[in-house]
């Protein structure tokens, strides 16, 4: 539900003089979910809905769809021809200086980017300067409800317990016949979230040794090893309750097939995990010091201690990303390599951090989740971090 005393006071508090939410045809998703349009909304035409820092909102709309945003506060001016759009544009930025709206300069972040440069361009004209609305979409997009935080912890026991099961059945079905498939144990996975009220929008990542080294592997029939005793295996899951408006949980963690982990793993392994502590660290510090972080300096912190290491070639994707009703949510990512992402990471907000090093042979990754809490409290979600790799005893 859209709250203008709560956006307006947002929109203030960033010295802006409005908020400008623009969509045509779902390009711009962000506006649409912030405006409160159903994911089915139907809508034709471009609309336009200004929410000045201080007053009443301004809509224009088309004239064949005038109750596009009846639900909205605010007054609604309809146009037809082009030149009555353009000129309704100019109407409701009148006044003002510095405007918030999907885009970034360079295209520097494509997550916030959704306004197509013409619109941009039109906008400008006005005399306005466009302004990044990243930290306005995750105050009101990433956010999450006491009852989201209360369904992500519950999705975090599940995704948690769902290595107990599957390292449990990759060693109950190699006693038994030898070796088992990386699409059994995906399969095994699967199950376990459906008989706990889970969904999710794909099967985890199943990954035996080289494998392991691809950070987004789907085993498919035609590219599916068989683990079996003295294999490595990566497993990375996410999932959620099914139920409106849950959250994912997303957890990576790795084990060896017997009794004796190799030195090679572990040493890979340590390295990866001081990384990931310390971008833990460098949250935790943060906002216990009360001083405003961005992804892009979690990403520096994890991503050091790899680099220094000599393995920084072998970690080729961000830290980590923001989680929501998405596994890929639309808050701050905790980025300094893909982009510089310079969004605030805000309370009530969680993220992954998830750093790895990638082998020919093998690769490593150790993902938890980081919740920010209402009052800045930081909590690592979905049980403690992994310390060392799992043993599968055969």
């Amino acid at each position: 539900m859209f709250d203008l005393r709560a956006v307006q006071a947002a929109i203030r508090e960033l010295n802006l003089s409005g908020w400008l939410l623009y969509d045509f045809r779902g390009l711009n998703v962000l506006a649409r979910r912030v405006a409160g349009l159903p994911a089915d909304a139907h809508l034709s035409r471009r609309w336009f809905y200004f929410v000045p820092a201080n007053g009443e909102p301004k809509k224009l709309v088309h004239a064949i769809e005038p109750a596009a945003l009846d639900h909205l506060p605010g007054s609604a001016t309809r146009y037809l021809k082009w030149q009555e759009l353009e000129a309704g544009v100019g109407a409701l930025l009148a006044g003002s200086k510095d405007v918030a709206m999907e885009y970034v300069p360079r295209n520097a972040n494509p997550y916030v980017s959704r306004v197509d440069a013409g619109t941009i361009e039109l906008v400008k004209s006005f005399g306005v300067n466009v302004i990044p609305s990243g930290d306005l979409i995750s105050f009101f997009e990433a956010t999450w409800s006491d009852e989201q935080e209360k369904m992500h912890f519950e999705a975090a026991k599940h995704t948690r317990s769902a290595y107990d099961v599957a390292f449990q059945f990759i060693a109950d079905e190699i006693r038994a016949k030898g070796s088992v498939g990386e699409i059994a144990v995906q399969n095994r996975i699967m199950k376990h979230f459906a008989d706990h009220g889970m969904i999710t929008d794909h099967p985890p990542i199943v990954g035996q040794g080289p494998h392991s080294g691809d950070p987004h592997f789907a085993p498919s029939p035609a590219n599916e090893s068989q683990i079996k005793a003295g294999d490595f295996v990566l497993v990375d899951l996410w999932a959620k309750l099914d139920k409106p408006m849950a959250v994912y949980s997303d957890l990576t963690r790795t084990a060896f097939v017997g009794d004796t982990v190799p030195e090679k793993y572990v040493k890979i392994f340590n390295i990866v995990a001081a990384a990931r502590d310390a971008g833990i660290k460098c949250v935790q510090d943060a906002f216990a010091a009360k001083h405003p972080l961005c992804g892009w300096e979690v990403d520096d912190a994890t991503r050091a201690v790899i680099e220094k290491a000599g393995y920084g070639q072998w970690f080729i994707h961000r830290t980590g990303h923001s989680i929501g009703q998405e596994t890929h949510g639309n808050g701050a990512n905790i980025d300094n390599l893909e982009t510089k992402d310079e969004r605030r990471i805000l309370p009530r907000t969680c993220f992954s951090i998830e750093p790895g090093i990638y082998l020919p042979e093998f690769g490593v990754r150790s993902e938890v989740n980081v919740y920010v809490d209402g009052n800045g409290g930081v909590h690592v979600t979905g049980g403690d971090p992994q310390t060392e790799i799992h043993r599968i005893v055969v």
